[in-house]
């Protein structure tokens, strides 16, 4: 966690990019999100959720106080992290939450999202990071554990805390860098992605026949 380096990305999934999402990515969220099945809803929500919940949550992500970042994998997002909670206390807190779609689990995406996270927190003056899980989720408890979280076990569900560093200029730096390389290559897939969305408006392209890349990069 006090390693000052760049991300890492996982081996089996060499073209991965991550990167922080922005407006212009709510489609992409939306989908990603529809895409969970219900076992992966249920732990990622604390419960069964249908498609206009999913649909409503995720029109509601991008908040003044949360920092959002997906992974992609050839232009198609994969897996979200969240960082929810920024600015409202002093020392501040802030809630992580993740979501990785069935079939990408267990390759390494989480902890590369994970290790993001934590470096957007320590970049804000982030005293305590938390989390909360099922107590069946044996991924994120494995996750949090991994990062030296401190777990609490409570009826039904854990808690998870740690303490990210203190930032620093070199931490800033690696921030700067990487969310520069992302946005980079996001800008020449959204002209693309706008041109699609209003081809699809005007009732000239339907939904799911899209070129898969048009979701943010």
């Amino acid at each position: 966690m006090g390693q000052e380096s760049g991300y890492m990305i996982p081996d089996t999934a060499h073209d991965l990019l991550i990167r922080r999402l922005w407006a212009v990515d709510q489609e992409a969220i939306s989908n990603h999100l529809l895409r969970l099945d219900a076992e992966t809803r249920r732990v990622r929500f604390g419960g069964a959720v249908n498609d206009e919940s999913v649909k409503a949550y995720a029109r509601r992500i991008l908040r003044y106080d949360s920092i959002v970042c997906g992974a992609f994998s050839s232009g198609t997002l994969r897996a979200i992290a969240e960082l929810r909670g920024l600015y409202r206390s002093w020392p501040a807190m802030a809630e992580a939450a993740f979501s990785v779609e069935p079939d990408w689990q267990n390759g390494g995406i989480g902890d590369a999202l994970f290790e993001r996270v934590i470096a957007f927190a320590r970049n804000r003056g982030v005293k305590t990071l938390y989390m909360t899980c099922l107590r069946e989720n044996e991924r994120m408890r494995h996750l949090a554990a991994k990062h030296h979280a401190q777990l609490y076990f409570c009826p039904g569900e854990v808690e998870a805390t740690l303490d990210p560093n203190w930032p620093t200029p070199l931490s800033v730096a690696i921030e700067i860098a990487d969310e520069t390389r992302g946005l980079t290559q996001a800008m020449f897939r959204w002209p693309a992605m706008w041109q699609q969305t209003h081809l699809r408006n005007q009732g000239f392209l339907r939904a799911g026949t899209e070129n898969k890349s048009e979701n943010g990069i």
